[in-house]
């Protein structure tokens, strides 16, 4: 047994963990980019390849580690619940494009997880990111469906889409190459708190379109069992939650629930719809397909070249539109996940990775796949889940403040502290390739005996998940609390009240136009855009407004870990 200390820091692990320290960044100094302030456009990208140079010499020494540190028990629950949070979802969505578009079915969507993961498992400089199939990519290949549903004489389906892909590969590259990633370092959890209750909200959304569907398109009656299904999915794996994070149980058996209470959800109502009165009223189930064929009658090589030239030129904005919603929703999901709440110790590498990224894009063009990209939640739930904890006496004085706050009968004396995390590659290459299993044919017939209100309810349950660690919420909770239970050094005390609201508001006005944008069916592919627009709108317009700079570093923290090799990697911290 292996004891991790601290000095009032006490953890036993079943297994070996190497935590080892990332070079400084004063080992990349040959590289950096001149410190002369003469404000040129090169000057502040710096010279291309310079940051996808950075990224592989600074993640280069940890591949062999990558691998070795994975010899450890926290790979296992970790394994098993991203598996379930990416790959169910994933079905979920392609349930969605089916009855949408008709173009994309299971396997197409389990094939574009597997070789993300594949890509980004063996070779990506930052693993624990989770790339797959999510909401944002979904509205947008509707939304282009939609729009060529209205055209006369449109081209295939998949020919153009094949071609908006090539172009925001070739854009992709263009950015890395130029060290477009540095724009991180003007991204906060203003931004990133955004995006993530918008997307928390469209997974909501998707749930409820999931079962609202089935009224119109079976019988009440079972379209009443499928509603019933997904609110036992959603109040299950809740129960799950609130015992994993309550002060029942013995510690081990609450880290159990919190690692496995989600597979053990869907599991679980999936057998009730095979019972009684749920078997009887006949479930809406999810249309899987053949064994590794795509839907329609089509081979997996997609011949976009053969389209004609004015739809080669039609697709470039779109191609431009697909651009920024990953170089957005990508590397705020890479950021999040190295967030600064995980003690993580390796260096990540945005310009690598992002190059990577448009080169399974243009993968997903070819073979007629939708485009993968970050996944938000699953890959900060993936860091989350490879925590190691220790426990730690409290002081006499933060016993003193939680009692004046009324919170010791919850607490306890003791507290669990992240002290490390399992950076490794296994966990995301086993998930891909689970993904993988489940397009044979033993696995489809089990995937076609899970119900569609199943999937909603995983919606819902993520959405509200994803709500309540929103950056958002907790500072609308903050308002509603009363004064007298909260915590009194809680930075938000040293906010006026009045600027707060302001912030909070500016957030949701933020949210509200990107969600809004969303619902009608053509302009729903400018949304990217409006995502886009939300770092100038911190970096130029929230300075302006009667905030003080306490107030406003406050209110918006900064997202990356505080070891300094992740802001490294995009330049640096801004001055």
């Amino acid at each position: 047994m292996n004891t991790i200390e601290d000095p009032n820091l006490t953890l036993v692990t079943p297994t070996p963990l190497s935590i080892t320290r990332a070079p400084t960044a004063n080992s990349f100094s040959d590289i950096d980019v001149p410190k002369n302030r003469l404000y040129t456009i090169w000057d502040k990208v710096g010279r291309p390849f310079n940051g996808i140079i950075r990224d592989i010499r600074a993640r280069l020494p940890f591949y062999t580690s990558d691998w070795t540190d994975a010899y450890n028990y926290r790979v296992v629950p970790a394994t098993a619940m991203i598996f379930f949070a990416n790959v169910l979802p994933a079905i979920a969505f392609s349930l969605d494009l089916i009855e949408t578009t008709g173009q994309y079915g299971v396997a197409e969507v389990l094939l574009a997880s597997a070789l993300a993961a594949g890509l980004f498992s063996l070779f990506a400089a930052q693993p624990l990111c989770i790339v797959g199939v999510t909401g944002p990519i979904t509205v947008f290949n509707k939304t282009i469906y939609d729009i060529l549903q209205k055209q006369h004489n449109p081209p295939p389906y998949l020919h153009f889409v094949g071609w908006v892909y090539l172009w925001a590969a070739i854009m992709h590259w263009v950015f890395a190459i130029f060290n477009g990633s540095n724009f991180l370092r003007y991204l906060t959890r203003f931004a990133c708190d955004t995006f993530g209750f918008f997307v928390a909200w469209v997974y909501l959304q998707y749930g409820v379109q999931m079962v609202t569907r089935q009224f119109h398109e079976s019988a009440t009656e079972s379209a009443l069992v499928s509603l019933i299904l997904a609110l036992l999915v959603v109040g299950v794996a809740q129960l799950f939650n609130v015992a994993a994070n309550s002060t029942l149980f013995h510690r081990h058996v609450r880290r159990f629930l919190s690692d496995y209470g989600l597979p053990i959800s869907v599991i679980a109502v999936s057998a009730c719809a095979q019972w009684g009165r749920f078997r009887l009223a006949s479930p809406t189930k999810l249309p899987v397909g053949q064994s590794f064929e795509p839907a329609g009658d089509r081979p997996w090589l997609v011949p976009f070249w053969e389209m004609s030239g004015k739809w080669i030129g039609i697709a470039l904005p779109f191609g431009f539109a697909l651009f920024v919603l990953f170089a957005f929703d990508h590397q705020v999901s890479a950021l999040i996940a190295q967030g600064s709440e995980f003690p993580l110790r390796k260096p990540p590498g945005f310009h690598y990775d992002f190059f990577l990224l448009g080169i399974m894009t243009l993968i997903a063009g070819i073979i007629g796949v939708p485009a993968p990209n970050g996944l938000i939640p699953q890959a900060p739930i993936h860091t989350q889940s490879l925590v190691v904890h220790g426990i730690r006496i409290k002081t006499d004085e933060e016993q003193v403040d939680e009692k004046n706050a009324g919170e010791a009968h919850i607490r306890g004396l003791n507290a669990e502290e992240p002290i490390a995390v399992v950076e490794q590659r296994v966990s995301n290459l086993v998930q891909g390739a689970l993904s993988l299993v489940l397009l044979t044919s033993p696995f489809l017939r089990v995937l076609a005996q899970i119900p569609r209100g199943v999937l909603a309810g995983l919606f819902w349950h993520m959405g509200l998940d994803a709500l309540a660690e929103n950056g958002i919420t907790k500072k609308i909770l903050f308002l509603l609390r009363d004064k007298t239970m909260q915590n009194p050094h809680d930075p938000l005390r040293r906010v006026r009240t009045s600027r707060l609201v302001a912030f909070v508001l500016i957030e949701l006005v933020a949210f509200g136009a990107t969600f809004g944008i969303v619902q009608n069916s053509l302009s729903a592919i400018g949304f990217p855009i409006i995502i886009g627009l939300l770092v100038p709108l911190r970096s130029h317009i929230l300075p302006r407004l009667p905030f003080t700079r306490d107030e406003l570093s406050i209110l918006d923290q900064p997202t990356a870990s505080p070891f300094f090799e992740t802001m490294a990697s995009v330049g640096g911290s801004p001055h």
